[in-house]
């Protein structure tokens, strides 16, 4: 190993956190310790995510070690990168080597990574060696030893969560001012505006714009384009008379909301906001409009980010539906304020509570791979605990007519790995925002109680 390019040192975590992490590091070289190896060897087994991703690095490696046609593999593997890996194209790509003397086999794994770390900078003190790990003590283990060591971040959607799209906006307060020759027309009872747009108005589809003050005005960016902007007035759903199955808007976000998940033409809907927002109860008043009322949809059907994702549910007892219940308190909780007639007492509740079952199915994210949805309403709730991957793999099964509604807090993050910048959550709202069929809404005010409230600000 010879030459200015730095070697990355590949921790276990990020390869199965990311199989396809061995062809991200450009024209550098890339190493992997011998112990890496024995444990993807132990992680292969079962059918978890993480164990999918340690057979599909194992079948990478294969792959490399074929291409390099038996030469020898001292010499380094040419990282060619696979089918089905986008890469941008052009760009050079390093070595692959691994660690050819095996440890002595004493002491933690963490350790013996770092002798053969230690070790490899040794053998080129010309050259830049970084550890590249997602684990926060091993990486403080390098730098007590002098080793550079870094977090894996080819998959950070952004540098700042604070930077995150927010999906709303106000406008100053001399907005028309400022577009004294705006086109405005009336169709279908919704009121449209066309003008042309300024430098400083950074805007995207689907974007919810407001004027605060005595001229108050809720806006949504239909179309955008580089010169302009078709704009419409939002509906107005904090009145009780243009509820949404008996629920309105507390405030502004929970408005914004509503128009878009109301909205046949917006595919894709991000809700992101701290508990007591009213994700869940929105997203469900929304769908059960569309399934119950307009029969736009066919059926409501919910999933959530359990902690332990991809694992095993056979240990509850009962049906697929059955074992996810205990997930589902937020779900049944919702549904109580939903599924509360003003007449017909316990009977009536009773029948409106069996009605909404028979049109919300409750499923498992286990066995959603493969599956393609057809005219559905789905919701997937604590969207925060999804790697950007899986992420990919559920929003993929929308068939025709179908839409997703993903929610989530990032401050409840509880998957090992995943921070606020790496969650699939962040990953889909900034890779959507520029989609004219995707919309996406941060919500800030809890609305649950003055107790709530408080709580969230005191402690």
């Amino acid at each position: 190993m010879t030459g200015s390019k730095r070697i990355y040192v590949l921790d276990t975590n990020v390869l199965l956190h990311d199989p396809t992490s061995l062809f991200r590091f450009e024209e550098h070289d890339v190493f992997i310790p011998m112990t890496v190896l024995e444990e993807l060897d132990e992680k292969k087994k079962g059918a978890s995510e993480v164990s999918r991703n340690g057979r599909q690095v194992s079948r990478f490696l294969n792959e490399l070690i074929e291409h390099g046609n038996g030469h020898g593999i001292s010499n380094g593997l040419e990282l060619v990168s696979p089918q089905g890996v986008n890469l941008r194209r052009g760009v050079a790509v390093g070595r692959l080597y691994f660690q050819q003397r095996t440890t002595n086999g004493h002491g933690k794994a963490d350790n013996q990574i770092l002798s053969s770390v230690i070790e490899l900078r040794d053998q080129n003190p010309d050259r830049a060696v970084v550890l590249v790990s997602k684990d926060i003590n091993l990486r403080i283990k390098a730098k007590i030893y002098g080793i550079h060591a870094e977090d894996y971040e080819n998959d950070r959607a952004l540098d700042d969560f604070a930077l995150l799209y927010t999906g709303s906006t106000s406008l100053p307060d001399d907005f028309w001012d400022r577009h004294p020759e705006v086109q405005s027309w009336n169709e279908r009872g919704r009121t449209y505006y066309k003008l042309d747009r300024r430098e400083d108005e950074d805007w995207h589809p689907n974007q919810c714009l407001y004027l605060p003050g005595d001229n108050s005005v809720e806006l949504r960016v239909l179309h955008v384009d580089d010169t302009r902007a078709t704009l419409v007035l939002l509906d107005d759903h904090s009145h009780a008379n243009h509820s949404v199955w008996g629920i309105a808007a507390r405030n502004r976000e929970q408005n914004f909301a509503l128009n878009v998940l109301m909205d046949p033409d917006v595919d894709f809907v991000t809700l992101l906001g701290t508990a007591g927002t009213g994700k869940t109860l929105l997203a469900l008043a929304a769908g059960l409009a569309q399934v119950m009322d307009q029969q736009r949809y066919r059926e409501i059907i919910m999933t959530r980010a359990t902690v332990s994702v991809g694992e095993d549910i056979g240990f509850l007892p009962g049906t697929e539906e059955e074992k996810m219940t205990p997930w589902m308190g937020a779900l049944t909780d919702n549904l109580e304020v939903l599924a509360n007639p003003e007449e017909g007492g316990s009977w009536g509740r009773q029948a409106t509570n069996d009605l909404l079952a028979s049109r919300i199915k409750i499923r498992s994210l286990n066995f959603m791979r493969g599956r393609t949805f057809l005219s559905r309403y789905l919701i997937i709730d604590e969207a925060q605990n999804l790697t950007p991957k899986q992420m990919k793999t559920l929003i993929t099964r929308a068939g025709p007519g179908t839409k997703i509604v993903c929610l989530g807090n990032v401050e409840q993050i509880d998957t090992p790995y995943l921070t606020e910048t790496t969650s699939g959550l962040t990953y889909a709202v900034d890779r959507f925002k520029h989609w004219e069929h995707s919309a996406h809404i941060t919500l800030r005010r809890g609305e649950r109680s003055r107790l709530a409230d408080f709580a969230s600000e005191a402690l």
